[in-house]
């Protein structure tokens, strides 16, 4: 099944897809798992989608990708740190999760229009978050060797997830996403 994906009528260099709210089921398998519902923005301040190849260059890929695009959308945050975040949320998709049909992951940037906060989404194909608690609960103090997930609370940042669906309603992956101060 294809993601679908909207292409704005100004360019086709990128993709914009919103994100709508998605019902949680009750399902016996994922009980343990706790879904939080994303931060969303009815008219953000800026908005960026790509989608990337899912091999062992997407999570720097995004990096370079991201970093003129948070100069475009005037977020006035640390780009090296949003920009990690993207490498890291990027490479864990890649990693943990699993590319849709079309072998890529999606890479979304939002600059919400209250706050200024940086929404780093990134979309990939399976519903599932294991240890999501575990991942959302770091304290981002050193620990041995940081992991990816890590970096977003070394930072400040909040995490969370819910599932993916399509036009209609039907589960395709899962959306996570690194909420950014501007300090």
């Amino acid at each position: 099944m294809k993601v679908p994906i909207q292409h704005p009528k100004t360019s086709t260099n990128y993709v914009v897809v919103p994100l709508t709210d998605a019902t949680v089921s009750e399902d016996p398998q994922t009980a343990t798992v706790t879904l939080l519902p994303l931060q969303q923005e009815e008219k953000p301040a800026f908005e960026w989608s790509t989608a990337l190849l899912a091999n062992g260059g997407a999570g720097p890929n995004a990096r370079l990708r991201a970093r003129p695009w948070l100069s475009t959308g005037r977020w006035r945050g640390n780009a090296d740190i949003a920009t990690r975040v993207a490498d890291m949320l990027v490479d864990n998709a890649v990693r943990h999760g699993k590319p849709f049909p079309d072998g890529r992951v999606s890479l979304h940037l939002i600059v919400t229009g209250d706050t200024r906060e940086l929404l780093v989404e990134v979309d990939d194909a399976n519903p599932e978050f294991p240890d999501f608690e575990k991942a959302a609960s770091l304290s981002g103090e050193p620990n041995g060797r940081p992991t990816g997930l890590w970096w977003v609370a070394h930072y400040r940042g909040r995490l969370r997830w819910d599932v993916k669906r399509d036009v209609d309603g039907e589960v395709v992956g899962k959306t996570v996403q690194a909420i950014l101060p501007l300090t």
